[in-house]
């Protein structure tokens, strides 16, 4: 409960300092026809989306990996805990429309941020630096206690995936790992204190990763992005739409889609070159379909209950 309440708040921040940026940003270009003007003076090859900023034209494998990136969220735990905890099938439909438009809303207006930040500063950011153009802007735009809630939204877009993914873990190592297999009887303040304890653990590993400094917000988000989503996506997806899946495929599937990124991002060059996504994505629905293939069909009892959820409208 408290999660969620918390996320609502912290989109709402995210939602509307993520609008209001970019737009005070094109009120002080001159508006929208002067910041387009001055983006295409400073570098046309901004406004050209099949293009990098040097005009040379996008490859093929680029544009996959670009595209890959939207495979990823079906493998997201923090999102599908979302739909899991709704209390009714019939608000499925409400929640799928505000989502979409939320995200749909939020991703142009980051885009938009972008341009304008390029237009808008005299020197272009480094390609490190090019992740703080937010906080940029924002010094350069308002006053400093319009700024300091303005940049509460970094801190709100830590927190809301933070608190969820550290709350997922925990769950998931306390009843799927900890009750299941270690301790079938232990009591409620037991798994209180194990959770606790996974949760700790978890945030140190996580500040040691960070710690790298090699490393970018993007690149180590594109990789943990990757991870999740080839090794969960393509189990939900046939959990949805194929009754055949059995417990050794989606197991298969998930080592398969986990494994394959970990291989393919330590790997460049040519193909490899392609987004870790991509084929972490393609192994781990083959593991899923042929080890199910291989093995015997779900109890009647499994594909019952699979039929019956079809026919919910959502």
């Amino acid at each position: 409960m408290a999660v969620r309440w918390t996320d609502v708040v912290h989109g709402s921040i995210m939602f509307f300092a993520i609008i209001i940026v970019p737009v005070l940003g094109i009120f002080a270009l001159g508006g929208p026809e002067a910041a387009f003007q001055t983006i295409k003076i400073k570098n046309p090859e901004y406004i050209n989306f099949l293009t990098n900023s040097k005009g040379n034209q996008l490859s093929f494998t680029v544009i996959i990996s670009l595209l890959a990136w939207g495979l990823g969220y079906f493998g997201q735990p923090h999102i599908l805990a979302r739909f899991m905890a709704i209390k009714h099938s019939s608000q499925i439909k409400d929640a799928r429309k505000i989502a979409m438009t939320w995200v749909i809303i939020s991703l142009i207006s980051a885009v938009i941020l972008g341009m304008i930040g390029f237009a808008y500063l005299e020197s272009p950011l480094s390609k490190a630096a090019s992740e703080t153009v937010f906080m940029v802007m924002v010094h350069r735009l308002v006053s400093p206690i319009f700024a300091g809630a303005l940049l509460s939204a970094i801190l709100a877009a830590v927190m809301s995936t933070a608190d969820s993914q550290l709350l997922v873990a925990s769950s998931a190592f306390t009843e799927d790992l900890y009750r299941a297999f270690i301790r079938k009887n232990a009591s409620q303040k037991e798994l209180v204190a194990v959770g606790r304890a996974a949760v700790l653990v978890i945030a140190v590993l996580a500040f040691l990763i960070a710690l790298n400094p090699g490393s970018s917000v993007l690149e180590l988000v594109a990789y943990a992005w990757a991870g999740f989503g080839s090794a969960f996506g393509p189990v939900i997806l046939f959990s949805l739409y194929w009754e055949k899946m059995t417990e050794k495929g989606a197991v298969s599937g998930i080592i398969a889609g986990g494994l394959t990124v970990l291989i393919w991002k330590q790997l460049s060059g040519g193909l490899f070159d392609l987004y870790e996504m991509i084929p972490g994505f393609i192994f781990a629905c083959l593991a899923v379909w042929i080890v199910s293939k291989l093995d015997k069909l779900p109890e009647t009892a499994i594909l019952n209950e699979f039929n019956s959820l079809k026919e919910i409208d959502i």
